[in-house]
């Protein structure tokens, strides 16, 4: 699920029970990605600067090195800080406008890692279900090859059960289909492979309570709620290419976006 990550991450989570609200501490990826942006804007890490290693992130915030690897990860996706090989990380500064912030954020829930706290469950030819089918503009049952994945964060549990759907055609000569780890992103193996140019994402957000085994997958209870993101990617003539449906236990994120008001 699976939001750029400035507006996506907030200082702390507000959970409503029956009789009064009860503030949940942010996971602690979330508290470092705040802190680096924060650091970021105040000038405490200027556009250019080097960060802190991560073994001092670890000490300053007393986080495991997956957690840190995480948070860094999101800073480098949102377009705050670049990687250099056999360098460090650097400083970039705050990202452009809104409208691209807003993309990056959709993107992530595409192009993480797959070698980074990711599961594939199971990937191959499947009937498409109708959610995807309608999304793709297929007839449902129509085949399509589908990849199921999970993503867990250390010192947090799952944060994102998500399924990839592809068209038949689309798939061929790409490893969607398989269970080989592609350590570059879905999108960007897609793209590369097929020598696609993706131009934007639709996004759909709703609700809803667990299956038993969805429940188990993502450590949640059955009457625990879960945010449903259905995300289709289209190329610039806006026909659907690619659909990602994410399930995202809805007390381990807090979305947010930012609009102009006309």
């Amino acid at each position: 699920m699976i939001s750029s990550e400035d507006s996506l991450l907030t200082s702390r989570v507000v959970v409503w029970s029956e009789t009064v609200p009860i503030e949940v501490a942010p996971p602690k990826y979330v508290v470092i990605v705040n802190a680096v942006q924060q650091g970021i804007e105040d000038g405490t890490y200027p556009p250019g600067s080097m960060l802190p290693s991560e073994t001092e992130f670890i000490r300053k915030f007393g986080a495991s090195r997956p957690v840190v690897v995480r948070a860094l990860d999101l800073l480098r996706q949102g377009g705050w800080i670049e990687s250099r090989q056999g360098k460090g990380r650097f400083v970039l500064g705050r990202p452009g406008g809104t409208e691209q912030r807003s993309r990056e954020r959709r993107y992530a829930l595409l192009d993480d890692d797959e070698r980074a706290g990711s599961t594939v469950l199971a990937a191959g030819t499947v009937a498409a279900p109708p959610r995807a089918a309608v999304a793709l503009g297929l007839e449902p049952g129509t085949p399509v090859v589908a990849r199921r994945r999970l993503i867990t964060v250390d010192g947090i549990g799952p944060v994102e059960l998500g399924t990839a759907f592809l068209p038949v055609k689309l798939a061929e000569g790409t490893s969607v289909g398989t269970k080989d780890v592609m350590p570059e992103g879905l999108l960007r193996h897609v793209a590369a492979r097929k020598l696609l140019k993706f131009d934007h994402v639709s996004e759909r957000i709703s609700a809803r309570l667990p299956s038993k085994e969805e429940a188990e997958l993502l450590q949640v209870r059955e009457s625990d709620p879960l945010l449903t993101v259905l995300l289709v990617i289209c190329d610039r003539s806006a026909t659907p290419l690619l659909v990602v449906d994410a399930l995202l236990p809805a007390a381990r994120h807090d979305l947010e976006d930012v609009y102009p008001v006309d």
